[in-house]
This record gives C-alpha cells, sequence and structure tokens, in this order.
C-alpha cells in the first residue's frame, strides 16, 4: 500500500511525524479516511479516536478541536488536545467533563451553552468506547 507524510501536532507536543498508509480522522462532519493521493481537504475536528497505520503497527490518538488539513504534501492534524489512547488517564478524563459541565451553567449566550453541550455529549461518547473513562488510571 502506498503511503504518505502524516503529522500530528498539539501545542503540548509533537506526538507523530513520519510516513504512513492510512489515516482515520475524526472530521466534525463525520469519520473520513485519508490514504495517499487523497483530494486537498480541510477539516474541523469534533473530540474522538485518530486512528493510524504505520507500517504493521496500528495506533489511536485522542484528539479533542483543531483541524486536519490534506494537501499534495500529505495530512497534518493540529489539534488542540492530543494523545495516545495509552496516555489517557481515566480520572482526568472524567475531571474535563465534570469541569466542561459546571462551565456550560455560566455561559453567557444559548450558542456557547449549546457547542458545550455538543462536546460534553462527544466526550461522552469517547469515554464510553474507552470503557468508562479511559485506558488506564496512571
Amino acid at each position: 500500500m502506498a503511503t504518505f507524510k502524516f503529522e500530528l501536532v498539539s501545542p503540548a507536543k509533537l506526538l507523530f511525524s513520519g510516513e504512513v498508509e492510512e489515516v482515520i480522522v475524526p472530521g466534525a462532519e463525520g469519520e473520513f479516511t485519508v490514504l495517499a493521493g487523497h483530494a486537498p481537504l480541510v477539516s474541523t475536528l469534533r473530540p474522538g479516536f485518530l486512528r493510524f497505520r504505520n507500517g504493521s503497527d496500528d495506533i489511536v490518538a485522542f484528539v479533542r478541536g483543531g483541524f486536519a488539513e490534506v494537501n499534495e504534501k500529505g495530512l497534518i492534524v493540529l489539534a488542540e488536545e492530543a494523545s495516545r489512547l495509552e496516555e489517557i488517564n481515566a480520572a482526568e478524563f472524567a475531571a474535563s467533563i465534570s469541569a466542561l459541565e459546571a462551565k456550560m451553567s455560566s455561559a453567557t449566550s444559548d450558542e456557547a451553552r449549546n457547542k458545550m453541550a455538543e462536546t460534553v455529549y462527544q466526550l461522552k461518547a469517547v469515554q464510553a468506547q474507552l470503557g468508562g473513562g479511559g485506558a488506564a488510571a496512571h
């Protein structure tokens, strides 16, 4: 299978940079798969799992917010928050959901409240996929 350049970047660190065979991205409008030669595309991200194949390794990372850009050079994902699945702390993940729920009550507009509610819903869906909160409590 043909490969292409992929970078996964968060403000905290560069999580991955290298050649991959495919990447499944949690786009705001739904998941999409990027393969070598994909048409140019820009998409915002929703909280979810980004999956990619690097040789024989299948790697899963959690991303929250940001965007993905596919161009002739490859794919770059600039995530507001990103971590590999095995790095997720269950207690911290649950606490971030609780903090966002608390912040929702002080939202200054219905639009802001609705956006936070949607994010909470998406994060709880991720939490359910993690089996109740995270890969492991560190």
